[in-house]
């Protein structure tokens, strides 16, 4: 059932996506699309370029503040592939859960194996740093311009029950937070979230690193809304800038939704509903918010790049695979913690002396000597 959640995102983004098609007409997913040529393909290139270099720069600020190694272009490889990964596989984080493996695959393989915890954290906490200026973004556009808010209210058939569903969330929010916190797991979940807030101190809120952080997450976010008034301008909407951007926001709010592949369904659900809200019509924001995600697929296609390579050499003859990789992983880890010297290897006649003097001690009965055994083996006694 596990493996089968991913795939059920998928298809509840596809049922909303049919949904929207019946509702507001399947011209809306057709009319943007048509209208794409190579200006836009060059310009979502372009686009997506900077805020790739943006996000990667803040995930190896955050990474050097866990006192990791990760430099800038294979922070910038790395988040193009998991660019690529979240827009073409279910739930929309799972380039993420790659990125952060192979960053701490890399980490133990580098003589550091207690890294590899805090090479996930890191990707858990750049990812929490650009969540957190768009949901603040957001925040302040819903209380600058309250339509969206009662476009938002229009889902309910009344008042009341738009009372009773908020009141139903906090009741059963509540219930389960002190359910968790009051257990034995709730107190180990307690004393994790404690050592969180401790990194998360020293990666992103400390002195001189918070406000990089917090500038580089603006720069993607900028980045994200250039690429959706690009989208716009693609599908005929002629609004001011200024008019869009709180509509984009909320669309981009809720791709964070683990629903669907890509953000496909509830980033042109968001985006019909805000478009109408300020009055430029739900069909323009669902031709938007198509032509958005077209272009945000060919601006993350760069990854393939990164991809390709790993694909030929997981395909080389003799290149191990599945549980040897992690073998060897484990094997090239431990040995790297030892210390080198320079001493030669030993000769193969010593080896195989070693050897003879090691299957002598094995075969060695009670009350007899290794000597009087080491005699009788039949290598020994060749030599």
């Amino acid at each position: 059932m596990r493996a089968f959640r991913p795939w059920l995102r998928a298809l509840l983004g596809a049922a909303v996506l049919v949904l929207l098609a019946r509702t507001l007409g399947a011209e809306a997913f057709v009319r943007g699309v048509a209208e794409i040529d190579a200006a836009a393909l060059l310009a979502a290139l372009g686009i997506g370029m900077a805020t790739t270099i943006a996000t990667a720069w803040r995930w190896a600020v955050v990474a050097r503040g866990l006192g990791l190694r990760l430099g800038l272009p294979r922070a910038v490889a790395d988040y193009y592939r998991a660019l690529l990964l979240n827009a073409v596989l279910p739930a929309g984080v799972l380039g993420d859960v790659h990125r952060a493996f192979a960053h701490r695959r890399r980490a133990a393989a580098d003589g550091c194996a207690a890294a590899g915890g805090r090479a996930v954290r890191a990707v858990v906490l750049e990812r929490a740093a650009g969540q957190t200026v768009l949901i603040s973004s957001a925040i302040l556009v819903l209380a600058a311009r309250p339509e969206l808010v009662t476009a938002t209210g229009r889902l309910f058939p009344s008042p009341s029950a738009a009372a009773a569903t908020g009141a139903g969330v906090v009741v059963l929010g509540g219930a389960a937070a002190l359910w968790l916190l009051g257990s034995h797991s709730g107190r180990r979940r307690r004393a994790r979230a404690r050592a969180w807030a401790a990194e998360a101190r020293s990666a992103v809120l400390a002195r001189g690193r918070w406000a990089a952080v917090g500038a580089l997450s603006a720069a993607g976010l900028a980045g994200h809304l250039a690429l959706f008034v690009v989208a716009a301008r693609v599908a005929d909407v002629e609004a001011p800038t200024a008019d869009l951007l709180p509509p984009m926001l909320v669309a981009l709010l809720a791709m964070s939704v683990p629903v669907g592949v890509g953000g496909w369904g509830p980033r042109e659900s968001a985006a019909a509903l805000g478009f109408a809200a300020v009055g430029l019509g739900a069909e323009a924001g669902l031709g938007t918010a198509v032509v958005y995600g077209v272009l945000a697929l060919v601006s993350s296609l760069p990854g393939a790049l990164v991809l390709w390579p790993l694909r030929r050499a997981a395909r080389r003859p003799g290149a191990p695979s599945g549980g040897r990789v992690a073998a060897a992983d484990r094997t090239t880890s431990v040995s790297e913690e030892q210390p080198a010297t320079d001493m030669p290897p030993p000769p193969q006649g010593q080896i195989r002396r070693m050897r003879a003097s090691q299957a002598a001690w094995s075969t060695v009965a009670p009350g007899s000597t290794p000597t009087s055994a080491a005699s009788s083996s039949p290598r020994t006694t060749q030599r």
